[in-house]
């Protein structure tokens, strides 16, 4: 697993919104079974998911075991679109509304907490692996 500093950033100030500790999912496996089987984790850890190429994008939280705030952003790191508060358990598609490269997710409320927007950016770097 690949471990990386991620910092959201608002678009209209290019302020640090928030500074996290992320565990990058890169490879297929990662990517499928993402926080699966957790049973949760720290308000400013989170969870990367980095794609191989822009498309829409679907989760969903069969056999995560906590809520989550599912962001999805361009490859340019600009926030896209959002899910909020997602059900634990839940099989049901959370598909992104326009083509995404990158998915953040959060636990439940932070984005709401936070004040994220459409538009807000990330920048994340990559610690060790």
């Amino acid at each position: 697993m690949v471990f990386c500093e991620l910092y959201l950033i608002k678009n209209v100030t290019g302020d640090t919104i928030k500074k996290l500790d992320i565990e990058l999912a890169m490879s297929e496996y990662e990517r499928a079974t993402g926080l699966m089987y957790r049973e949760g984790m720290d308000v400013d850890q989170g969870m990367l998911f980095v794609f191989p190429n822009m498309a829409y994008q679907a989760f969903y939280m069969k056999n995560t075991l906590f809520g989550l705030d599912i962001i999805y952003i361009d490859n340019e790191g600009k926030i896209v679109s959002f899910r909020e508060s997602a059900t634990p358990l839940d099989e049901t598609p959370l598909e992104s509304n326009v083509q995404a490269q990158y998915v953040l997710e959060i636990n439940a409320g932070l984005a709401e907490k936070w004040g994220l927007d459409i538009g807000d950016k990330i920048d994340w770097y990559q610690l060790i692996e």
